[in-house]
């Protein structure tokens, strides 16, 4: 089983879903060893979603669709009942336009009338060509460019996509608070070998320290290391990570480390995790003079 999704629980605990084929990077990976971090921490606990979901009868499945589409109905009443209001509004508004309007071209014939009489002219003659001229305008303004009359209203309608309120959905006996009791019926596996234990080993490090984790990969290394909320600072390390404190590195690697880190504002931080101490010994390089 591989870890896909987190949403809170009622026991106030994190309630991690495990479910079977799941990409192993990217943020996948990184929620993997939240996952870990926060059950061994006692903040989460672990659910076996695909065995929570139990088969479902016909009158079950019957009434969640009586339930899925009545309330379909209730959301469309609901958006129909604040459309005619909204309309009921515009055309109160249409109708004080039309009012005003009608003011406006009183007072316009009224001052043509008057022009008229002024220059000598025909006072009627002048009433009518302002009349005739205003109920073109008045024509030309009523028409709706683009309008379509039979065009039928769309409405958007949420249905509840949360397994908690199935009937057939019970994870009480597919929920473990342990990493050792899932490890112990096979829904979890991570970590199996020693590089995974050192990444899980760093992540808890860093995270412990106060630090906030996100993946690195795009930046050639594991993960990239926040000193605070990421949506507020930029990443200060792209953090590697060795099986052991003491490894064999490339003089080439820690030119492409430092030209990397320098290029993209961070420092290469070099993990050398000890599984027997369980401990980390950390070297950063970065390009002095530069950046």
């Amino acid at each position: 089983m591989s870890f896909w999704g987190h949403r809170s629980s009622s026991c106030q605990r994190k309630s991690f879903f495990l479910s079977k084929n799941v990409c192993a990077y990217g943020e996948h990976r990184r929620h993997i060893y939240y996952a870990r971090l926060t059950t061994s921490a006692e903040l989460a606990v672990l659910v076996d979603d695909p065995h929570a979901h139990r088969t479902p009868s016909a009158g079950a499945l019957k009434q969640w669709n009586a339930d899925r589409a009545a309330s379909a109905k209730l959301q469309i009443a609901a958006a129909q009942a604040k459309l005619a209001t909204e309309k009921t509004s515009k055309q109160a508004m249409s109708e004080d336009a039309l009012r005003k309007r009608k003011e406006r071209e009183e007072r316009r014939a009224a001052a043509a009338r008057a022009k008229a009489i002024a220059e000598g002219l025909d006072p009627d003659t002048a009433d009518m060509s302002a009349s005739g001229s205003a109920a073109t305008a008045a024509d030309d303004r009523s028409v709706t460019p683009g309008a379509n009359p039979g065009q039928t209203t769309a409405y958007t309608v949420t249905l509840p996509a949360s397994s908690s309120e199935l009937s057939w959905y019970d994870p009480t006996n597919c929920t473990y608070a342990t990493i050792e009791d899932a490890r112990a019926t096979g829904v979890w596996t991570y970590p199996a070998d020693l590089h995974e234990r050192a990444k899980c080993g760093v992540f808890r490090d860093l995270w412990e320290k106060g630090n906030f984790m996100g993946g690195g990969i795009k930046f050639g290394g594991d993960f990239l290391v926040y000193p605070g909320d990421p949506l507020r600072y930029h990443s200060h390390f792209v953090a590697t990570v060795h099986d052991s404190p003491v490894w064999t590195i490339k003089p080439m690697e820690i030119v492409a480390h430092g030209r990397l880190g320098t290029a993209t504002k961070k420092a290469h931080l070099l993990c050398g995790w000890d599984d027997e101490k369980q401990q980390v010994a950390y070297f950063s390089i970065e390009w002095a003079g530069f950046g």
